[in-house]
């Protein structure tokens, strides 16, 4: 990680474990994170929760049962970069994502993102119960 994505991480972290102790959930703070680090919604939610990207990523394959082919910390920043640059996540992969962040997989997108998924992908994206 780069020396001023590190201290993005450490500052967010700091926040984040100041706004949880004032009684914030997880997306009011990647709302709060938002308004100083111009960053997308996925990458915002991992820094909102302190994680690294190494932690998404062991996490991710503990979810999915799978052992190092499932994500790596490469395709997570490329996810995290979405849509400027970078890959768009698939609906699986944000609804996992959404699990180790303790959020929607929706909150994960904006509006812009979200629409460039099909339909039926939207709809499940947005489903609370999933």
């Amino acid at each position: 990680m780069s020396g001023s994505g590190y201290q993005t991480l450490l500052d967010c972290r700091r926040r984040s474990r100041y706004l949880r102790q004032h009684g914030f959930t997880i997306d009011q703070i990647a709302i709060v994170l938002h308004l100083d680090h111009p960053a997308t919604p996925l990458r915002l939610y991992r820094h909102a929760v302190g994680l690294t990207a190494a932690q998404v990523v062991n996490a991710f394959h503990r979810l999915a049962n799978t052992a190092g082919a499932g994500l790596r910390e490469s395709r997570l920043y490329e996810y995290e970069n979405w849509p400027k640059t970078g890959r768009r996540p698939s609906p699986y992969t944000l609804r996992l994502l959404a699990r180790i962040y303790g959020t929607q997989p929706v909150c994960l997108l904006t509006p812009a993102m979200l629409a460039t998924y099909a339909l039926r992908d939207q709809y499940e994206l947005r489903r609370t119960d999933a």
